[in-house]
């Protein structure tokens, strides 16, 4: 067997090949070495900074001075161009997608006005814009900007709760200027997930619970929990105060909520047609998730929301909080193996079949309220009403929780499905015991219905008069808002002396 020299010798091109290819695997082996080098670097710069801001630092540039790479993808929130089968992140009217909700909410703010949210960089500019906040003085307290920006933790911090939930909405326009962002959820010391809000801790403790056992997979969902939730205003806790509370005493399903809200005699308005005393779910989108496949496997709000991502050899959450349908490989297809196009068709045959029997859910819901009207006018007694007032409630409260939520019928079908259907069992009940009611005041033919094919229509059958809601809000906008603007401005400057 010849050695390798005399191999070389007589293949002298076969010693530069060796030669060469050990110049490159060194080369690249150099290489390696290097990049880890670099990424353990840039690892230490991104995971552990040198903090200098205070702990409610509000400004989310603050934060991406240090944090450059979420940062940059939160900004990707003001993006509204993706527009899914039935939201996305375009801002669309709801009233007008299904005017019976107008009269669903007649007597409530709801009324005016109701459009599917933006991204969380528009937080502060939509409820600035919205109807349901109106001008000077507010029909709302302060507690409804408390989860609308990083700016709540920071006065919250100074003041406490129930001093921050007191007053007119407007009175704190001025000083809740920053949209949701960087210290709603991070502890700016360690970076570690916070809760920033004491209506969550309070709903833990009502349960006893203690929320800071919570694991960090759990804090990757409670989070979103702060703010995406049911909630009500209590006005006996505090004197003068719409105090923020999560009805979690007696559990988180819809059932248990309605019980607790039932118990305590709670409504948030007495309709305007029917007189019943209405709830109104906010966004339940939690507790709805709690009760999904994924929830039970584990699986927290920000794997779909705010996927992991790798840029540079780091790798970070991705802070574009956004719809998993318009970033199906990095959320969905993590775990699912599916293509993209069965995903999405998966996804809206959900949303056909729970949207059509909620369509059917809200036209008895209108015949109901109308019925119910019609009978008052006939002369119907209190006693003669309360049952059906009561089955009124119950069925749009399940309407309600399975419509408010964004996302509800994928994050939990048979849920949504379970409460629709019982809502259209409820709301045909009362329409029998309507019937028959209105049969003993005399009124034996069919009620007549109003149209209500557009929301103009609808708004102006429940006796809204829009266009001086509308005035109202323009004159706050063109000389209110820069006020608030200006006084802001000012006032953060001071932050960096």
């Amino acid at each position: 067997m010849k050695s390798i020299q005399e191999i070389l010798k007589e293949k002298p091109v076969l010693g530069w090949l060796i030669f060469i290819a050990t110049v490159v695997l060194v080369f690249l082996l150099g290489m390696l070495a290097s990049s880890i080098v670099q990424r353990r670097a840039e690892a230490v710069f991104a995971y552990t900074p040198e903090v200098t801001f205070s702990e409610n630092e509000p400004r989310n540039s603050k934060w991406g001075e240090l944090f450059p790479r979420e940062y940059n993808s939160y900004l990707k929130t003001a993006d509204t161009t993706f527009k899914s089968k039935y939201n996305g992140s375009t801002m669309v009217d709801m009233l007008e997608e299904s005017p019976r909700m107008v009269v669903l909410w007649a007597g409530y703010l709801f009324s005016r006005d109701y459009n599917q949210g933006r991204g969380h960089y528009y937080a502060i500019e939509d409820i600035q814009k919205t109807l349901r906040t109106g001008g000077v003085p507010s029909p709302q307290p302060n507690t409804c900007w408390a989860c609308k920006s990083p700016d709540v933790p920071r006065l919250i911090s100074q003041t406490g709760p129930a001093e921050f939930y007191r007053g007119t909405w407007d009175t704190k326009g001025p000083e809740v200027v920053n949209p949701i962002g960087c210290a709603d959820c991070h502890d700016s010391k360690t970076m570690n997930l916070r809760i920033s809000r004491p209506a969550l801790i309070e709903a833990f403790e009502a349960r006893g619970m203690d929320i800071s056992k919570a694991t960090h997979q759990e804090m990757r969902s409670l989070v979103c929990a702060q703010c995406h939730v049911e909630y009500y205003f209590n006005k006996n806790m505090t004197e003068g105060v719409q105090y923020l509370v999560f009805p979690w005493k007696n559990g988180t399903t819809a059932e248990d909520i309605e019980k607790y809200y039932d118990e305590i005699e709670f409504s948030d308005w007495t309709h305007a047609l029917s007189r019943a005393p209405m709830i109104k779910a906010q966004h339940p989108d939690y507790e709805i998730y709690l009760t999904g496949i994924h929830a039970s496997r584990g699986v927290s709000c920000a794997d779909c929301h705010m996927p992991f991502i790798s840029e540079g050899g780091i790798k970070f959450t991705d802070h574009h909080l956004q719809s998993p349908l318009n970033n199906i490989s990095n959320s969905c297809q993590v775990c699912h193996r599916e293509e993209t196009e069965e995903l999405i068709r998966d996804v809206y045959s959900r949303q056909d079949k729970l949207i059509e029997n909620r369509d059917i859910l809200e036209t008895l819901l209108v015949r109901c309220h109308v019925e119910a009207k019609t009978a008052w006018d006939l002369g119907a007694g209190e006693e003669q009403m309360k049952d059906i007032l009561t089955d009124i409630r119950r069925a749009q409260w399940r309407w309600d929780f399975s419509a408010a939520g964004h996302g509800s019928s994928f994050h939990s079908p048979v849920e949504l499905g379970r409460l629709i259907s019982g809502g259209i069992a409820v709301a045909q009940e009362a329409r029998v015991k309507l019937a028959r009611l209105l049969a003993t005041l005399g009124h034996n033919r069919e009620v007549s219905y109003p149209d209500i094919s557009t929301k103009a229509k609808a708004q102006d059958f429940i006796g809204l008069d829009m266009k001086k809601h509308n005035d109202d809000k323009k004159i706050f906008l063109e000389t209110v808002l820069p006020g608030w603007v200006k006084e802001a401005t000012e006032r953060e400057k001071s932050y960096d002396h």
